[in-house]
């Protein structure tokens, strides 16, 4: 199944960007950890034009820490600046500011060198849908000023927002991109929520991610469930259509006749697992990455 989505407001979004760029001093580019790279915008370094960057990696807290020390590393060794914070929580939150300021440091040495009171910074936050970039918002400004929601596509405008004296943002829609090259990025976008589940076969999505939770974390699979068996080969369709089967019976999605109700057996197991019922899971690694 190939997943596209490019809503309108993406495309005037991503000119909205482009042109509010001149007034940026640096970017703040916002994943989720549980997704890294899937959740990285293919077209961010074109659309950035070489602006300084902080990456972001949000929803630490239900991510694997140990994948996500990786992750930070496999970042810092392409030169970018990463950290890991958790915007529903705040953990590590207030410690964007000071980040942006070491990277600006130059620029800010240079102003005050000529005799110039440095004005606050300007930060440009991006993301894709669903990545948390309201809630990160509300939480450096500490107040509730963005718009919130577990679904993607909640803000559609741009606004700037300060966050105490030193430091404005910009907020902009989430942007995707209009084709995912790499089939396995749309399915791990729609397990964690970045697309809306009205355009995907939720049964596709679901046993995708039985697949690679089978994979990875199978404890955790089975201890949310209860399930005895693990699947003798996780690349075997059967198995996984026969433990997600086994997720049904448990969760009581039966149909007459004793069939399970594929479909309400999945929507439980993708809620379960964007709620973080599962424990920290990361669904990939930079080990894999080409």
């Amino acid at each position: 199944m190939t997943i596209q989505w490019f809503p309108g407001h993406m495309t005037r979004a991503r000119r909205q960007i482009q042109d509010k760029l001149k007034l940026i001093d640096i970017v703040i580019e916002l994943l989720d950890a549980r997704v890294p790279m899937s959740s990285r915008n293919p077209m961010i370094d074109e659309i950035l034009q070489g602006k300084p960057r902080l990456i972001v990696m949000n929803k630490a807290d239900l991510a694997d820490p140990r994948a996500t020390d990786r992750w930070i590393s496999f970042f810092s060794d392409q030169g970018h600046a990463c950290m890991a914070v958790d915007s529903s929580t705040g953990t590590k939150v207030m410690e964007i500011p000071d980040r942006v300021k070491e990277l600006l440091h130059d620029k800010i040495s240079r102003m005050i060198g000529k005799g110039m009171n440095p004005r606050a910074m300007r930060a440009l936050i991006v993301g894709i849908p669903n990545v948390g970039k309201s809630t990160l918002i509300n939480r450096l400004a500490g107040r509730n000023i963005a718009a919130t929601g577990d679904r993607p596509g909640v803000t559609k405008g741009q606004q700037w927002i300060k966050v105490g004296t030193e430091m404005e943002l910009l907020d902009t829609p989430g942007i995707l991109w209009p084709k995912f090259e790499d089939e396995l990025v749309g399915y791990r976008l729609a397990m964690t929520g970045a697309i809306k589940e009205q355009i995907l076969n939720i049964e596709d999505i679901a046993f995708f991610a039985v697949r690679v939770l089978a994979q990875r974390y199978w404890p955790a699979l089975a201890e949310r469930f209860g399930l005895d068996t693990p699947p003798k080969d996780p690349e075997d369709a059967d198995e996984i259509v026969r433990v997600m089967e086994d997720i049904g019976r448990k969760r009581g999605c039966l149909l007459s006749g004793g069939r399970v109700n594929l479909e309400k057996a999945s929507g439980i197991i993708l809620r379960e697992l964007r709620a973080g019922k599962f424990g920290r899971i990361t669904l990939e690694e930079p080990e894999r990455i080409n």
